[in-house]
């Protein structure tokens, strides 16, 4: 075992992909020479060859459409979008012929495509490279989406979504690429426990696509979480003293709809944790999910915490992003009833 953060797992990922399997190469902006905007892609074309990872021009449709092509024809392409605020030019390609080769062909071509894209906020890049997207990828049927939360989940999920025959968006929360929270922000971020770092195998391993974890076990109220956010509902359990069963989805798409209902029947309540904005965001279908399957089971409302509905701001970043004591104020409302 190796301590690593979630940028070293991600590269130790990829290199064991290229080692492993010859049909696996990497490309997208800078992902080649340069290793990445995050460096996630450090070393990899000089270990394996301009030919298993390269650069491609400023072209998302082309990236993807390239890649789909690829994977039709036996090929397992990882593409690499700079930041998935970007991925709105491909996203034809992604609904219209990604997520619809297999059923369109009748099983006869397929899309093992995995689009990597970092993803979220917490670094004060704006409203341009800040969006929290997974609802749309959610609303495509054909389409898995996976957000991990830890390095040791990030390598193995990264594997699993590479080796799956379908296509699958990967979306790496850039809040914690780099391992613990730092202190830059005061007491605001002080508050924000959880430390994303992490001991990874250095090998091979997968983490299953569909199977969520239960990160931390209570009995008085469910909190639904994945990404970045899963360290900041931790930080609002432990402000609240309530006893919370904490869920990391880890894959929104599949999603282990019978760890949620197993744990929201035990405790009866239920918290929806994400930062993207609420209005249409996934918290919605969990919302939706949970109170088809344990009605008689909840003794309160559920309850969503997420971004407000605007424009990601710089300039109030951390005021929109969730924070615990909104985690908290909203376990408490929960409690109530």
């Amino acid at each position: 075992m190796t301590v690593m953060n979630m940028i070293q797992a991600l590269n130790s990922a990829l290199d064991v992909m290229l080692e492993r399997d010859p049909d696996t190469l990497i490309f997208g902006e800078d992902a080649g020479y340069f290793g990445g905007v995050f460096r996630v892609t450090d070393g990899l074309q000089k270990k394996h060859g301009l030919k298993r990872c390269f650069d491609t021009p400023i072209a998302e449709g082309g990236i993807i459409a390239t890649a789909i092509g690829m994977g039709a024809y036996g090929l397992r392409p990882i593409a690499e979008i700079q930041f998935v605020d970007y991925i709105l030019p491909a996203f034809d390609q992604l609904v219209s012929e990604a997520a619809r080769l297999r059923y369109r062909s009748g099983g006869e071509f397929h899309a093992p495509i995995t689009v990597r894209a970092p993803y979220g906020g917490g670094i004060f890049g704006g409203q341009t490279h800040s969006q929290s997207p997974e609802a749309i990828f959610a609303h495509v049927t054909g389409l898995k989406t996976v957000i991990p939360s830890n390095p040791h989940d990030a390598k193995g999920l990264l594997i699993a979504s590479i080796e799956d025959n379908d296509p699958v968006i990967f979306l790496e929360p850039k809040r914690l690429y780099n391992g613990p929270f730092d202190g830059r922000h005061g007491e605001k971020l002080k508050t924000w426990a959880g430390d994303p770092l992490a001991e990874v195998p250095e090998g091979y391993y997968t983490v299953p696509l569909g199977k969520a974890s239960v990160v931390r076990e209570g009995a008085d109220v469910t909190i639904l979480a994945y990404g970045t956010m899963v360290h900041v509902a931790r930080a609002g359990i432990e402000d609240s003293g309530i006893d919370a069963e904490l869920i990391d989805l880890r894959s929104i798409v599949p999603l282990d709809i019978e760890t949620i209902t197993a744990s929201v029947a035990k405790t009866g309540r239920c918290v929806i944790v994400h930062e993207a904005s609420r209005f249409g965001g996934f918290g919605g279908e969990l919302s939706a999910l949970v109170q088809e399957r344990c009605f008689w089971a909840l003794k309160s409302p559920i309850e969503r915490v997420a971004g407000w509905d605007t424009p990601y701001p710089h300039a109030f970043e951390w005021d929109y992003f969730p924070g615990p004591g909104r985690i908290a104020a909203a376990l408490a409302r929960v409690m109530e009833n």
